[in-house]
This record gives structure tokens, C-alpha cells and sequence, in this order.
């Protein structure tokens, strides 16, 4: 049979797990994406579409939770204290991306049966294959990182405790993730949720202390040319596009909607698709909300008070106290950041097991999993809290999300490539307009990382 003509899905074994895959995949192999937690969550075959939805709701909070991780923290900080406002429109463009993106992972995962590391696996000689995951693992990394740091710091800020013990004190986290990850998947997604919430009250409170310029606000989400012609706005803007869009989280996000038990025939994965989507704007909706939030605090309080340049998150604890005139504030402020850095966590650990799993078949205790990306983190960690102590941190925090800007090419182009192949995807293939704006998010992505690379050799 010609490998371009679309073959209708059809069910493959997969252990005691039945899934079904697409036609058009070169090796295509029915292993589920995080085969412990594989279609473990019922959705009813009857009922209201409120009902369906309630128990399709959850994924795209884990994916939420990687748009405002302790990276995202640090470039919104330096950008709201350095540029005021001006950067929201970054935010929100990076948002509406994500939100276009992640439609496409759901369409992926629940359509043709796989996480997009299993695509590229099955679709791609190994010579391509390969460094693609080993792209994947170093974003993976970067993040853990990012993550890293602001946990060791919520700690610190919260309890005392010096960043060096906080960093490896981080590596225990991994008895965390045993603990949800035996207890079922709805408390993995129980956990992310109450995270999300009590971050979302801790800055809701903290903007409201700040009481900012509402019409700068609204002025801030225009787009401006100035973003291309300042480096340092472009730097700033590319760590913030990095850290919103996130490569893992597209990996993350087609493998985590296979999680739901939503049938075999068309109508009930097109139904599927339609719900995994609603989840995840909702969620990225959220996202933009705290992000933004990072943004205008930092941007009525330390801009507005002549304070451009900080970055670092313990400055910004000491000094929120001052201007804001309550106490309250700098510890709100580190009750969402170590809130941020253990829920991330847990995203990071799933999306490490995605990869890992989806481009090279091997499958590793998450305990082990976590430990060895943890420790590709902590040592760099290690190094630049002992080596520079607080100083050095936001750099290394601002300087993970541009590296996760650099990697996005590599995930997002083969995102497009299979969801707009037909042989792939055959019935659940993505509309022509879904693609061509997808496949304008990866042109200025690829644009805005080859001017950025232009002008670090240009010095």
C-alpha cells in the first residue's frame, strides 16, 4: 500500500492496554505515553458536555504549570523592573502561541495515538531522531534548573535555610512525586491545582497592595518595534517567549491527554480533541494571568520607584516590604515561589519520563528518572550558588529560558509537520488555518533566535 494513502486508525495492543495509532508512521508502535497512568481516568459515554469536561479538566494545568515556573519568575521580574509594562505584549503573544501549540499536542496525542517523542521516533531516521531527544533532554534540563534554584530560594526565604543545602535538598523531591504519582493520576492533577490556586491568591493580594497604573497596563499588552531594536528588550522578550512557550511542555502535553479513557471510535476522539483543548486554553488563560501578575508587580513597584534593575528574587523579597508598606508581602511572595518550584517539579519528572520513553524506548523508574535530570541540574546549581552565592542566580535563571527559546525550533516544527500530514493523522489531520498559523509561530520563532544569535556575535 502507498505510504501517503491515509489509513484509517486502527487498535493496536499494547500490554493489557489497547490504544489506537494512525496510519503513515514509519515504525509505528503501540507502547502508551506514561503506560502506568494510560487511559486510567473513565469519561462517561453519557451525560452533559459539562460532565465530560469536568473529567477531561486537569492536563492542561500541568502544562499551565510550566508557563510560570521559577525561570519565568526571574525574566518577568527583570523585564517589568527594567522596561515597565512594556513587555506584557510579549507575555500575551507568547501566551496566544502556547495556547495555538498545545491544541496541536492534544490533537497529536488523542488523533494518531502519540506523544510527539513517539512521532518523531517513528517518523524519523535515527540520525535525526537522536538528536532531537538529546535537544529535548537539554530543555528538560534547563528547566529542572530554573526550578533548581527557585525552590532553593522559597526555602531560604521562608525557612533560612542557605541556597547551597536548599539545592540538593531539591533531589528529595522525588519522594514527592512517588507519593502522588501511587496515588492516581486525578491526585497528581489534585496537587497542581491547589499549587496553582494558593500562587493565584498570594499575587492577587500582592497586586492589590501595589495598586498599579491600570491604564499603563492595558497599554502595555500593544506590540512595540522597540523589542526588535533593543537587545537587551529582545534578550529579555526571547527568555520570556522561552519560558511561556516551554519545548517539554509540547511533549508533555500530547503524552498527559492519553491519560483519559475516551474511546476508539471517531465521534469520541473528536470529542476528545475538542475537550483536551477547552482544558488547556482555560489553563494557559490562568497562565497569563499569574505571569502577567509577575510582570506588573515588578513594574508598579520597583520600575515605578526608579529600582531597574532587579532580577534577583531575594532583592525582590527584601525590597517588596519597603514599597509596598506591609510585611505580609515579601512572604506571600515566597509561598508562591516555593509553591511554583514543587509543582514544576512534578511536570518536569512526567515530561523527562515522555521523552526518555517516546524517542528511545527505555523505561526508567520515575524515582531513577528524576534523580539523574536532577542531578544534571544541580550541579551547574551547585556551582553558582556556591561560586557566586545570591548574585549569580537570576542570570542563570534568565540565561536557562533563553536556552529553552533556542530549542523550541526543534519541537514546534514537528509538531506542525504532523498534525498537518493527512498520511499521519488521517480524519483527525488539523484545519488549514490551524497549521499556517502554527507554521507562522515556528517563522518568527526561528527569526527572533537567529537575531538574537546575530547580535551575540556581533557583540
Amino acid at each position: 500500500m502507498d505510504a501517503k494513502t491515509p489509513l484509517k486508525p486502527a487498535p493496536v495492543t499494547s500490554g493489557a492496554s489497547e490504544i489506537s495509532v494512525a496510519g503513515g508512521w514509519r515504525n509505528a508502535r503501540g507502547e502508551p505515553s506514561l503506560s502506568g497512568m494510560f487511559a486510567s481516568v473513565r469519561i462517561a459515554k453519557s451525560g452533559s458536555f459539562w460532565r465530560k469536561l469536568a473529567a477531561f479538566l486537569g492536563p492542561g494545568y500541568l502544562v499551565a504549570t510550566g508557563y510560570m515556573d521559577p525561570g519565568n519568575w526571574a525574566t518577568s521580574l527583570a523585564g517589568g523592573s527594567k522596561f515597565g509594562y512594556a513587555l506584557l505584549t510579549v507575555a500575551l503573544m507568547s501566551n496566544i502561541m502556547a495556547i495555538i501549540l498545545q491544541a496541536l499536542c492534544a490533537r497529536l496525542g488523542v488523533g494518531a495515538g502519540r506523544d510527539l517523542a513517539q512521532a518523531c521516533r517513528d517518523a524519523f531516521p535515527k540520525p535525526l531522531a537522536w538528536p532531537l531527544w538529546l535537544l529535548a533532554e537539554i530543555a528538560i534540563a534547563a528547566t529542572d534548573l530554573a526550578e533548581i534554584i527557585g525552590t532553593a530560594i522559597g526555602l531560604n526565604l521562608l525557612f533560612g535555610i542557605p541556597l547551597e543545602i536548599g539545592v540538593l535538598i531539591t533531589a528529595l523531591d522525588v519522594f514527592l512525586i512517588l507519593a502522588l504519582q501511587a496515588a492516581g493520576f486525578r491526585w497528581v492533577e489534585a496537587f497542581i491545582v491547589g499549587m496553582l490556586g494558593i500562587i493565584s491568591a498570594c499575587f492577587a493580594i500582592q497586586i492589590a497592595m501595589a495598586d498599579p497604573d491600570w491604564g499603563e497596563v492595558i497599554r502595555g499588552f500593544a506590540p512595540t518595534t522597540e523589542i526588535i531594536r533593543n537587545r537587551e528588550m529582545l534578550y529579555l522578550a526571547l527568555g520570556i517567549l522561552g519560558a511561556t512557550v516551554m519545548p517539554h511542555n509540547l511533549y508533555l502535553h500530547s503524552g498527559l491527554v492519553q491519560t483519559r479513557n475516551y474511546g476508539h471510535s471517531v465521534p469520541e476522539k473528536k470529542e476528545a480533541i475538542k475537550l483536551a483543548t477547552i482544558d488547556s486554553t482555560v489553563a494557559l488563560c490562568l497562565a497569563l494571568l499569574i505571569n502577567a501578575s509577575i510582570l506588573i508587580l515588578a513594574a508598579a513597584t520597583f520600575h515605578k520607584a526608579g529600582k531597574t534593575d532587579v532580577a534577583e528574587l531575594e532583592q525582590v523579597h527584601s525590597f517588596l516590604s519597603p514599597l509596598l508598606g506591609s510585611a505580609l508581602a515579601p512572604s506571600l511572595f515566597a509561598i508562591a515561589l516555593l509553591c511554583c518550584g514543587l509543582s514544576s517539579t512534578v511536570t518536569a519528572t512526567l515530561s523527562g519520563q515522555i521523552v526518555m520513553e517516546g524517542f528511545i524506548n527505555i523505561k526508567v523508574a520515575p524515582w531513577l528518572r528524576r534523580l539523574i535530570t536532577r542531578m544534571v541540574a544541580i550541579i551547574p546549581a551547585a556551582l553558582v550558588t556556591i561560586w557566586y552565592g545570591e548574585r549569580g542566580t537570576a542570570q542563570l535563571l534568565i540565561f536557562s529560558q533563553v536556552v529553552l527559546s533556542l530549542q523550541l525550533p526543534f519541537a514546534i516544527i514537528p509538531l506542525v509537520m504532523f498534525t498537518a500530514s493527512k498520511a499521519k493523522m488521517g480524519e483527525f489531520v488539523a484545519p488549514r488555518w490551524l497549521t499556517v498559523l502554527a507554521a507562522l509561530i515556528a517563522a518568527l520563532v526561528v527569526t527572533l533566535n537567529l537575531k538574537l544569535l546575530i547580535d551575540f556575535v556581533s557583540g
